[in-house]
């Protein structure tokens, strides 16, 4: 045997051994972890197992400021839900080191190797202490038992992810709670919290500077909170709440691992759920709280007044400007108002100048805490506030309050809102409105004005552009997830003065519009409605919380005089009837159809069942289902009932093809429940399987009834008779008999021997099994077989559709 080794082998052995032998090569780093004597610093990173997830140094938007943060990896874009040192950051991360320390604690240590971040976690001296970043976002610290003793999901930032808790530990008394960056450049800790509620009751709660609550969950009944929008029911998570004698808490999970959602507190105090869509690429809101954006406590900060109606919600008092003008243009407020010019504290001064005076602002919010003097008259009350230096307002409304130090929550109030009153608001005279300063300033403009007209003409046309183009962008810039309120000018110019006719109804016509950001709208101008503006922006705005994937998304509303006009989401597959019925339309094979219905039901089962108050549709028909480009089904036109109210003879008479959908009690004048929504599903189900109207026989194309034709033939089990010949019959035999069988329980007589929409969807999924339908009455009547009528049970012995007996 040949002893000799060679030098190629000598060299490949010295490498290896070098290779396993240096602590200090960074790529022995393991992939989701950090050990003792390894570290993350410069562009290194470390990944979840799963690679869901990823733990390194970022800079947010326009900051030069370094973080330790946690991002979605799978995502596009930089998505962080969690902060280390969002109080401390670090100017580089050449030379920082984020690591495990000598006692088993991760720190963070900035260029100069000073700790500026530390876990605090249970000190650690085994050597196999390790710190892992999991496939569900938690980063957790390990000793050498295998035994956590630290993650990040009890130490949450501003987001509250799926399988965190938030809540109190009875034993410490310590809250957990997600706070708001203070602004998007900047993540340390703002004004805004979701916390448990500090008087120890069952419910959560929102907080300005961490005492001031303006939104509240409800009480925990056992099953939710009771004030919890009804979006978040419709979300494939389990949402829990557990009380202890260590901690009380709530905690939700995923039961679709498919599913990325997060819980997010934003810096302008909105709680936001967002939910990853893939159709898109784009995060979207399944709901918001508060509802009306000023409803946040401050959310304009110190003397800025809120205006929901404004495309600007938030703006400084005449007399003042913002505070800092660097986060306004962020759309984060709470930095607030300061004077232009400080007061006098006096009616006169001493050199003979003018004194403080007051605005009058009507129609205002009045402050809260203010302090009530007995006085004799306005004018006592007045002069009570000028002879107090601290006092910056005050109101008389059957008493006199004044209010010292800065004035909050302040907002604009309309005709009809309750709680206005008249705030008169201190001013130095220089700043007062028609003051003898500002006629100067006004003579000194015009003698400038005159002098080069021309040339200022043009430069304010400019800038009438400029301002036009920029009030657009901020309103196609509305907060994510929020409700846009357009003018009537606006959607002229969006949808060309409403010359792009898409359709029309009973509800009103549709007319095709492009926004600023060139995303296409459909606008309705709704016709018959005899809401007043303030109920009818109640009902808009309950709509608008009110998102699923299978129902059009209302993107905004205008409300001008006797004009109504609601902004959906523009769907470019058109209708489902033009897909249907028009012959030069692309066929849907059985496959689609199957997924069309499937989406259809959901939507409704989403609007009867999900929802806070069941929503009825009114007008199922092919002609109100929407398709998005990649054919999924969206319900269209669902609230017009809600909108319109519930008297619907008018709108019946005026509406196209909908007699053939009408469910029998209405017919009979008696009250509507969900069900006549199951009826007009039932009915559509025919026209989706055979690709006719329900008016038109597929034999021999006489105007005959045709849904009793094919009841008998699916109680006959004849059900290859009712495809659309166009299919050739390629169909899911399965899938034929569930559509089939769920038709004709739909059209059944009685509202209660019909399934509900939950009940559909089981069905279609095929979690549940349907039996053979009757044929019902009214059908036998029409087709004048009456042989079976006299045998029928009666009709408190039907057999349940779900029954397999």
């Amino acid at each position: 045997m040949d002893t000799e080794m060679r030098p190629c082998s000598s060299l490949s052995i010295f490498l290896l051994f070098f290779l396993f032998s240096s602590p200090n090569i960074q790529h022995c780093l393991a992939t989701d972890s950090i050990s003792l004597g390894q570290s993350v610093s410069g562009n290194r990173t470390i990944v979840s197992k799963g690679g869901n997830f990823e733990l390194g140094f970022f800079t947010p938007g326009n900051s030069r400021n370094y973080y330790i943060g946690i991002w979605y990896k799978t995502i596009p874009g930089q998505t962080v839900f969690w902060v280390a040192n969002r109080a401390t950051p670090i100017s580089n991360t050449s030379s920082a080191e984020f690591k495990i320390s000598e006692d088993g604690k991760l720190v963070l240590l900035n260029g100069s190797k000073i700790p500026v971040w530390s876990s605090n976690s249970t000190p650690s001296t085994s050597e196999s202490t390790v710190a892992v970043l999991l496939d569900t976002g938690n980063l957790v610290i390990r000793n050498g038992s295998n035994t956590t003793i630290w993650q990040s999901f009890d130490h949450p930032t501003d987001t509250w992810m799926p399988g965190g808790w938030l809540g109190v530990n009875k034993i410490t008394g310590e809250y957990q709670s997600i706070t708001s960056w203070e602004n998007p450049d900047n993540p340390a800790p703002g004004l805004f919290a979701e916390s448990m509620d500090p008087d120890g009751s069952n419910q959560f709660v929102l907080l300005w500077n961490g005492s001031e609550v303006y939104w509240s969950s409800g009480l925990w009944n056992g099953q939710y909170f009771t004030e919890v929008p009804t979006t978040a029911e419709s979300t494939p998570f389990n949402f829990t709440f557990h009380d202890n004698n260590q901690r009380k808490y709530a905690m939700y999970t995923i039961l679709d691992s498919s599913f990325i959602t997060r819980c997010v507190i934003d810096s302008s105090g909105l709680l936001k759920q967002w939910y990853w869509l893939n159709s898109s690429q784009e995060w979207q809101t399944v709901f918001t709280q508060p509802v009306a954006q000023c409803d946040v406590y401050s959310l304009c900060g110190a003397f800025g007044i809120c205006d929901q109606k404004s495309s600007n919600i938030c703006r400084c008092s005449y007399g003042f400007e913002p505070a800092s003008m660097k986060e306004w243009e962020f759309n984060v407020w709470n930095s607030g108002c300061v004077r232009k010019t400080s007061l006098r504290c006096s009616n006169k001064s001493s050199a003979g100048g003018e004194g403080d005076r007051f605005l009058e602002m009507t129609n205002m919010r009045l402050p809260a805490s203010p302090q009530n003097l007995t006085v004799g008259s306005a004018e006592d009350c007045e002069q009570a506030c000028l002879n107090n230096c601290s006092c910056n307002a005050y109101a008389y409304v059957s008493g006199c309050s004044i209010w010292t130090g800065d004035l909050r929550n302040l907002q604009r109030l309309y005709d009809g809102d309750s709680g206005a009153g008249t705030l008169h608001l201190r001013l130095a005279a220089s700043d007062f409105p028609g003051s003898s300063s500002s006629h100067k300033f006004a003579i000194d403009l015009t003698l400038s004005v005159i002098g080069g007209v021309l040339v200022i003409l043009c430069v304010l046309v400019g800038l009438i552009w400029t301002f036009r183009r920029r009030k657009q962008i901020r309103m196609a810039r509305k907060i994510e997830g929020s409700l846009i309120q357009f003018t009537y000018g606006d959607l002229q110019r969006v949808t060309k003065n409403f010359s792009e006719k898409l359709g029309g109804g009973g509800f009103g016509s549709v007319f095709k519009g492009t926004l600023i950001d060139s995303s296409e709208v459909a606008v309705k101008k709704l016709e018959g409605l005899r809401q007043g503006e303030k109920q009818f922006r109640t009902e808009v705005s309950t709509l608008a919380a009110i998102q699923h994937v299978n129902l059009v998304r209302l993107r905004g509303f205008c409300s001008k005089g006797s004009e109504r006009l609601l902004v959906y989401e523009y769907m470019s597959g058109g209708s489902l009837d033009s897909h249907l019925f028009q012959n030069n339309s692309t066929v849907l094979d059985w496959k689609m159809r199957y997924q069309i219905i499937l989406g259809i039901a959901r939507g409704l089962a989403y609007l009867h069942e999900k929802c806070r108050e069941c929503i009825i549709h009114c007008d199922i028909k092919p002609d109100n289902i929407l398709l998005d480009k990649d054919f999924c089904a969206k319900v269209a036109d669902f609230g017009m009932a809600k909108l319109i109210g519930r008297d619907f003879s008018r709108v019946l008479t005026t509406m196209r093809g909908t007699i053939g959908y009408l469910a029998p009690e209405w017919i009979s004048g008696l009250p509507i429940t969900s069900k006549v929504d199951a009826y007009s599903f039932g009915m559509m189900l025919f026209e989706l399987i055979s690709g006719n109207r329900n008016t038109m026989h597929p034999e021999d194309g006489n105007k005959s009834f045709y849904p009793s034709w094919a009841a008998k033939r699916i109680t006959e089990g004849d059900i290859f008779s009712l495809l659309d010949r166009r299919l050739n019959g390629a169909a899911d035999i399965e899938e034929l008999t569930r559509v089939c069988r769920v038709a004709c329980w739909c059209i059944q007589d009685s509202e209660g021997h019909r399934p509900t929409m939950g009940q559909v969807v089981q069905i279609l999924e095929g979690a549940l099994e349907v039996s053979m339908p009757p044929l019902p009455t009214a059908l036998q009547l029409l087709t004048g077989d009456h042989s079976q009528i006299g045998n029928q049970l009666p009709s408190t012995e039907y057999k349940d559709p779900l029954d397999q007996s």
